[in-house]
């Protein structure tokens, strides 16, 4: 939420962040009934499965947009570093997000 005009919207338990109406973020809670707590950023075309296959405790494609070059990060793991997470949401926001707040965030 400290970047501009973000903007959260409750499902269930899960969270949408958006930047004027293009999701940049998802907070997922046993989405599909996976048993898992992620957060999923937008990432380079064929990064995201490259790091679900090097790195499978760490990262996973979610169901439904992993197709579409979206990663998850697990956050249910003993450590998780805090400082990557924040740099994946900003580099996710500055893919979707309009050009001119990518310059800002």
């Amino acid at each position: 939420m400290a970047l501009p005009e973000a903007t959260c919207e409750r499902s269930g338990s899960h969270r949408t962040f958006k930047v004027r109406n293009k999701v940049f973020a998802y907070l997922l809670d046993d989405h599909h009934n996976d048993g898992r707590l992620a957060v999923c950023c937008k990432t380079e075309l064929g990064e995201h499965a490259d790091l679900a296959r090097r790195y499978p405790d760490k990262f996973y494609l979610p169901a439904n947009i992993g197709s579409k070059g979206w990663v998850a990060i697990r956050l249910d793991r003993p450590k998780v570093d805090w400082d990557e997470i924040r740099d994946f949401i900003r580099a996710s926001y500055k893919r979707v997000g309009p050009k001119t707040m990518s310059k800002i965030a």
